[in-house]
């Protein structure tokens, strides 16, 4: 989750929660409860106009977004525009979620101003569509299973570079990365779980050695577009250097 970023329960699951019990972060999107408006209605609203051309731009154009969707259709799940993204307006603290139920990425059109901006929700985003896809994730029950993909978008999506850390006045030396990408997973868990901090930071902790060393599919931490980039080529030639073999 990007800001909060959430994964969602199945329907029926979702109306059967009781006030007080885990709602799995839906009352950040509140949109995901109301009725479909009309391709009308929806385009008279600029915001809305916005966060679908700055959607389309980052998928046409962003190295991060470009890899993770060629990794997702490689492993099964190709993604379409108009089917696995929502612009929605959303709690005032988030940015956008992954609705596993669903298997949809929701952009907050409300709060998602700038285009770096929607790289960076798309990017993170995209990295639980794609651990959706390639494992068997237990969203809803598995604590450690959110903390694990809620550290590999942290750890990969860009939103721990230093000049994003810089913004926040955050300033560290060695081992800040790792320190970012911690303390991002965690506040991601409490956005969307009604779990302690101290729960959530046990999940965090025992899966994070292994979850930050995972970097699939980018083979490396791309720290920077160029990084993204050279990401990108390495894993459209994998496929030509196996056969090879």
């Amino acid at each position: 989750m990007e800001e909060g970023g959430a994964d969602s329960p199945p329907a029926a699951e979702r109306k059967e929660a009781e006030e007080g019990e885990d709602d799995f972060g839906y009352r950040l999107f509140p949109d995901r409860n109301k009725k479909p408006q009309s391709f009308l209605v929806r385009s008279l609203f600029t915001f809305h106009n916005k966060c679908q051309l700055m959607l389309k731009l980052t998928l046409e154009t962003n190295p991060y977004a470009r890899l993770l969707l060629e990794a997702l259709k490689q492993s099964g799940c190709t993604v379409f525009n108009d089917r696995h993204f929502s612009c929605e307006n959303c709690d005032g603290c988030v940015s956008g979620g992954f609705d596993a139920a669903t298997s949809q990425i929701v952009l907050c059109q409300n709060n998602i101003r700038q285009q770096s901006h929607m790289n960076r929700v798309v990017t993170h985003e995209l990295i639980h569509a794609f651990d959706h896809c390639r494992a068997h994730v237990d969203w809803f029950k598995n604590v450690k299973h959110l903390a694990c993909s809620e550290i590999r978008a942290a750890n990969l999506s860009g939103d721990c570079t230093l000049m994003n850390e810089i913004a926040r006045f955050k300033f560290g030396l060695k081992g800040h990365h790792q320190t970012c990408v911690r303390d991002r997973a965690i506040r991601s868990i409490l956005a969307v779980r009604k779990v302690s901090k101290e729960t959530a930071e046990k999940a965090v902790d025992e899966v994070f050695d292994a979850c930050f060393n995972d970097l699939e599919p980018f083979g490396r931490i791309p720290h920077s577009k160029a990084d993204a980039k050279r990401a990108y080529r390495d894993f459209q030639n994998r496929d030509r250097y196996y056969a090879n073999l």
